[in-house]
């Protein structure tokens, strides 16, 4: 991206332009006659609080009902800054009241035991069942275990993943701070596709930040199986300007990949041989679509569920819609944002459905995400697509520049933290 398309998308999305690339799409879906409907989302994270939130702003007269297991959603996005102490859980703890209140959408905490497409029909492990007229899957990620010998829910109890923010989150915080000056904290990054992609690489940041503060004589190795990521070469010149000799980083793909985990010995090894023993190790697992996804048939044998990317209608199942990370959306990177994006698009396409109107095809889907490195150290990146020849394709956008100046790191941070605000007031319908 240009510097000039960059600064121009920055304004928009730093100013809290959470809606940006929804264009002239939602005014004519607004002024529609009204058209009535059942609408199930499950899944209460970004992707399905905002397609519940807006299909009711698009048409108040579809009857929407949001089933979440729990009554609060704790984000990842600025879960890292929970690990170094910046912030705490109550930061980035979200409820579903303004959707309930300010939207009227029903909500339902329960888990949901099984879909039945042919009959239109949820049913709840509680013992209650819902009909629908159009079904929106929105259900996060589970793990892959079976890629790494050792390596299982038990184990994460020893090697937290918290790649699900809440209790994992708590649990690696603790052994952070519990670990001793001079101890290494081992993250290990799975093979894309995975939920946000640079947000290891934060993580490092961020538990280095602590340890410069608590632990000085302490070291951040982190384990790439990914390789490559566009943001790696700012947050590599990052890390030797604000964390100099104490992260390293290991391409997995030369020295191996992580394939066996020990965690009576602490130890990770890799299909090299090479063995790496740390005092706390994130253990990220490879990762597929939420488990409903997979017992649904949603999901293919690659794990994901592949969609219409127009209507995010899944190409398994009629009448149903896949969205956020257990999706397959093109060039799209597995993020909140991303999923936030998708679940306008879709409540668009759920509310033409109903009334039996094509969908229009004129609009743009938008991702950002932001790292920081300190409180007052942000680098970001950003992304806009369209449709091209069928497929979701990036036609701008980039990364921040590696020698920008400490004014705009700054700047950065704050426009961080605005995102954050935004994404969640939108999201969770807050005003």
């Amino acid at each position: 991206m240009s510097k000039f398309n960059r600064r121009d998308f920055l304004k928009v999305i730093g100013a809290g332009g959470i809606a940006a690339g929804a264009g002239s799409l939602w005014l004519p879906l607004n002024a529609q006659a009204k058209t009535g409907g059942r609408v199930v989302v499950i899944g209460g994270g970004f992707g399905g609080a905002t397609c519940a939130n807006y299909i009711r702003r698009f048409d108040p007269s579809v009857e929407v009902t949001l089933i979440e297991p729990k009554k609060e959603f704790i984000t990842c996005p600025f879960s890292n800054t929970v690990l170094a102490g910046i912030y705490n859980m109550d930061y980035i703890t979200q409820n579903y009241e303004g959707l309930e209140k300010n939207r009227g959408v029903k909500m339902v905490h329960d888990t949901v035991k099984s879909i039945d497409p042919a009959g239109k029909k949820v049913t709840l492990k509680g013992g209650s069942s819902l009909t629908y007229d159009r079904l929106v899957v929105s259900p996060g990620i589970s793990f892959r275990w079976d890629t790494i010998e050792g390596a299982s829910e038990a184990t994460a109890k020893v090697m937290p993943h918290a790649w699900k923010a809440g209790e994992q989150t708590t649990l690696l915080q603790k052994q952070l701070q519990a670990m001793k000056d001079g101890g290494t904290f081992i993250i290990a990054v799975p093979q894309k596709p995975f939920r946000a992609p640079p947000a290891p690489y934060e993580r490092a940041s961020l538990v280095a930040y602590y340890l410069s503060k608590n632990k000085p004589k302490s070291k951040v190795l982190v384990i790439d199986s990914g390789d490559s990521n566009e943001e790696l070469p700012v947050f590599k010149a990052a890390w030797e300007e604000l964390y100099p000799k104490m992260i390293e980083w290991v391409k997995g793909s030369e020295q191996g990949e992580i394939h066996k985990a020990d965690a009576k010995a602490m130890t990770l090894t890799g299909r090299s041989g090479a063995s790496y023993k740390g005092d706390v190790i994130n253990l990220i697992p490879t990762q597929k679509a939420g488990d409903i996804a997979q017992s649904s048939g949603l999901a293919g044998k690659d794990g994901w569920c592949a969609v219409d990317p127009e209507t995010f209608e899944s190409k398994v199942h009629k009448n149903v819609h896949v969205i956020g990370d257990a999706c397959i959306a093109g060039d799209m990177p597995k993020t909140g944002h991303s999923a936030s994006s998708q679940g306008k698009i879709c409540a668009a396409a759920v509310v033409s459905a109903l009334r039996g109107e094509k969908m229009p095809s004129d609009f743009t889907y938008t991702e950002s995400i932001y790292s920081l490195l300190e409180p007052a150290y942000a680098i970001s990146s950003a992304g806009v697509y369209r449709l091209k020849s069928g497929r979701i394709t990036r036609v701008s956008g980039g990364v921040s520049d590696v020698d920008a100046s400490k004014k705009t790191r700054v700047k950065e941070s704050k426009f961080a933290r605005g995102w954050y605000k935004g994404i969640t007031t939108d999201a969770f319908a807050k005003s």
